[in-house]
């Protein structure tokens, strides 16, 4: 499977660009884990870090799960794989974890976001509110956050990706 990453058109409106945007930093992501091993995907990029390409895929579900279902729909949905105990549990990887696994439960939570944003316009509040801070938010704010979200990470998957095997690419 190739990935393929679309800028969206640059004389959209305001929520076609943002989910655009959205939209092509989650297929960039993709993009950087395509034709890797599990064992590849599971390796950190440099000691102590425990980041590694399946675990920002697995970081990434757990922040769609949190923002879409939790926040904005008010949906309860329990963590994939962090826990109060195990806060970064999403990056603590072993041999059994799969990129089978952790693509097909980012694709799902994907497809929940997007069926969850669609219901709401850009300045309605959310539903439900964050976990710690107790505060609403935006569908606009959200789907700015999750932009700069996937671009802090897509930076991350660049240089993981360049030390696994000197692939580099915008």
């Amino acid at each position: 499977m190739t990935t393929e990453r679309r800028e969206p058109a640059t004389d959209a409106d305001e929520r076609t660009m943002l989910e655009g945007w959205l939209e092509y930093h989650r297929q960039t992501l993709a993009w950087k884990c395509e034709g890797l091993t599990d064992a590849q995907l599971r390796t950190a990029s440099v000691a102590p870090s425990v980041l590694s390409l399946m675990g920002l895929v697995r970081h990434m579900a757990e922040v769609e799960r949190g923002w879409y279902r939790q926040v904005l729909a008010d949906e309860d949905a329990p963590p994939i794989y962090y826990s109060d105990e195990e806060p970064d549990g999403e990056f603590l990887l072993t041999e059994a974890d799969t990129w089978q696994e952790a693509h097909a439960t980012w694709r799902a939570e994907i497809e929940v976001a997007r069926r969850n944003a669609a219901r709401f316009r850009l300045d309605d509040p959310s539903q439900g509110k964050h976990r710690r801070t107790g505060e609403r938010f935006t569908l606009r704010w959200i789907h700015t956050h999750m932009i700069e979200e996937y671009a802090r990470h897509n930076g991350h998957a660049d240089l993981i990706r360049e030390c696994l095997d000197g692939a580099t690419g915008e």
